[in-house]
């Protein structure tokens, strides 16, 4: 991985990190420079380094780099924000135009699925398809809104050890329906010691506030307005269900299906060899001249 510094417009310092094993050979580094660009973008609380095994198989052909978003990761966090929809598309927009990635393939996890497909639909310039995972474009409502507030509240901060941590966000969270060691393994990786234990690197205030923006709207007129191909793709036990997941790829002029069995909501986490037996076909059929 090699972190790339950038800025978004409003001034804000975002980390990009671009997975490639060292060039072999004298001359190598333009040809990766020229290869077909792939902006990984995470979902709330996530970092870029979630995308680690999919970004190395990705990296033996194409250009892959991850961002860290705001308030995530190695990116900014001002306390105040802004954490909008149109910030959050704007600094999607600043990494691939500052990166030289356009028209660039973005692949989206849950919000970032949602930053991906709203800024294909405002800058059809700078994507040439999307891949989005495991996101709904219903509205959740503020019932849901409520219940991640108490989640919060939830945890057991600060967690003593790591091993606490992949336990607790792993078997004995409550919102947990079965035990998953994936989902453990990726709460273990945005936590931060301190001097008294474990804490997330994110702030749950401002996760919650980023949540506030987009979960009291639908967000289906953004997917008929993206031109581009798109893969939709569903764990079989995520959060997205089927009914909605085909009715997405109906509103989208270009879409297509995938889901992904037993997979929950960390698709690419949970299932890595049935997530690239989905997603990397698909990348065939538009990155192949």
């Amino acid at each position: 991985m090699r972190r790339i510094d950038l800025t978004a417009a409003d001034g804000l310092r975002l980390a990009a990190w671009e997975f490639a094993d060292p060039p072999k050979e004298q001359g190598a580094e333009p040809e990766r420079a020229t290869a077909p660009g792939i902006l990984l973008l995470h979902g709330l609380m996530g970092r870029a380094s979630h995308w680690a095994p999919t970004a190395r198989w990705l990296a033996e052909r194409h250009r892959a780099i991850a961002l860290d978003q705001r308030g995530h990761g190695r990116s900014d966090k001002p306390a105040d924000g802004p954490y909008t929809r149109e910030a959050y598309v704007a600094d999607a927009a600043a990494a691939v135009e500052q990166l030289g990635l356009a028209p660039a393939v973005l692949i989206g996890h849950s919000m970032g699925a949602l930053t991906a497909w709203q800024l294909a639909a405002e800058r059809p310039d700078l994507v040439r398809a999307l891949v989005i995972c495991d996101m709904r474009a219903s509205a959740l409502g503020a019932a849901s809104q409520r219940e991640w507030e108490q989640w919060f509240r939830s945890w057991p901060v600060p967690f003593a050890t790591l091993a606490d941590v992949r336990k607790w966000f792993g078997e004995d969270d409550p919102r947990l329906e079965r035990p998953s060691p994936a989902r453990g393994e990726f709460f273990a990786e945005v936590m931060a010691e301190r001097a008294d234990g474990w804490y997330p690197v994110f702030s749950r205030r401002q996760m919650l506030t980023s949540r506030e923006t987009w979960v009291h709207d639908a967000h289906w007129d953004y997917l008929a307005q993206v031109r581009c191909p798109t893969l939709v793709v569903r764990g079989l036990d995520g959060e997205l269900g089927r009914a909605e997941a085909q009715e997405m790829v109906r509103v989208l002029p270009r879409g297509q299906y995938a889901e992904v069995a037993d997979a929950g909501h960390l698709v690419h986490y949970d299932r890595p060899d049935g997530w690239r037996a989905a997603v990397e076909p698909f990348l065939d059929s538009v990155l192949t001249p």
